[in-house]
């Protein structure tokens, strides 16, 4: 892994065409420093867990995608239910409702994904001390990636 490190290095710091270099890490503090410094990556972005705009519209992106009609959900509290839970979280939450209501030969409903919710911890929760410690991390030395915060530092200065 250390050759692969080295030659990816190598190509950040010489490549000569405009490339735009993305990447992601849920445990940034184990990369090597080398990766981070100023030059090699454009800019760090810090993506949080979503608010409840944007879990609302996590909802609304994959009740849609299972089902036309989503009017008989409210979005609202679902994604009120589910304070601290990634996206993929989410869609696991909507999955287990699903396949739980299916076992019993019927459509899932808002309960269902309710119940659902009750019964998952997400990472939030079960590895709190690492998410506090990443947020922590990322005020300091990233950019964050919400476009409403991004927006409100940027008027800080």
């Amino acid at each position: 892994s250390s050759r692969i490190f080295g030659s990816f290095l190598t190509w950040m710091q010489e490549k000569r065409s405009p490339v735009f270099v993305m990447a992601t890490a849920n445990r940034v503090d184990r990369l090597p420093g080398e990766f981070l410094r100023k030059g090699r990556f454009d800019e760090i972005f810090f993506v949080d867990l979503p608010n409840i705009n944007e879990r609302i519209e996590i909802f609304r992106i994959h009740l849609q995608k299972r089902r036309r009609d989503i009017s008989r959900f409210n979005l609202r509290q679902l994604a009120a239910a589910c304070e601290g839970f990634s996206g993929a979280e989410i869609e696991q939450v909507l999955i287990a409702a699903m396949y739980e209501a299916f076992a019993q030969n019927r459509e899932f409903t808002q309960l269902d994904i309710l119940a659902a919710t009750k019964a998952t911890q997400p990472l939030s929760r079960t590895m709190t001390e690492q998410v506090v410690a990443l947020r922590e991390w990322a005020q300091q030395r990233a950019r964050p990636a919400a476009a409403s915060v991004a927006e409100y530092q940027r008027l800080e200065f």
